[in-house]
């Protein structure tokens, strides 16, 4: 007899629910599949009808999550507020406890170089010049920072709103850290 669809993806995405649980908390080396079976009312037999290992299940968080940024960002007209526009894809994205465990402090680098390559921030630049010599390190940089000040906004559990967030990358952008020291005491106005 075959399983019902809505058993299958329900299964799935405890599987997946429970793995991303874990990795906020431990590297992935630390992860088991007992575990992510135990933690999920599940036997190992059962995880293995879906992932072959723990990488696979890896992969499929981090497809998942790609998949879902660029059908927010392509449903959208970019505005001429384009970071703000790449935050909300980023905060809107469905799969949003899953992208915080791949960008946590376990998530890997490999997922943020992803992120950047597959990701089309780089038309979040308006003016830059493509042709430029320069070009990739002012983008690597551009996308870098956004990255991860946007992790770091995730960790702090969204202290500033979004609005505030946009707000301080813009004048950082365009004036650098310098306002924001006053004698040596951070000014935080």
């Amino acid at each position: 007899m075959k399983k019902q669809p809505e058993t299958t993806d329900k299964t799935r995405q405890t599987f997946v629910n429970v793995f991303c649980d874990l990795y906020s908390q431990k590297p992935i080396e630390k992860i088991s599949i007992q575990e992510i079976a135990n933690k999920s009312g599940y036997n190992r037999s059962t995880f293995y009808q879906y992932f072959t290992d723990i990488y696979e299940l890896l992969n499929y968080v981090e497809e998942k999550v790609l998949k879902s940024i660029k059908e927010e960002m392509a449903s959208r007209e970019l505005s001429t507020h384009t970071f703000q526009d790449a935050l909300q894809c980023l905060e809107n994205a469905e799969e949003i406890s899953m992208l915080k465990a791949l960008l946590g402090d376990y998530g890997s680098v490999h997922f943020v170089e992803r992120l950047k390559r597959e990701i089309p921030f780089e038309k979040l630049i308006v003016g830059l010049p493509t042709n430029d010599v320069l070009a990739p390190y002012l983008i690597e940089f551009y996308i870098s920072t956004l990255i991860s000040l946007f992790r770091l906004w995730i960790r702090n559990g969204k202290d500033l709103s979004s609005e505030e967030l946009v707000k301080l990358i813009d004048s950082l952008f365009a004036n650098g850290i310098k306002p924001y020291y006053f004698f040596g005491t951070v000014n935080k106005g």
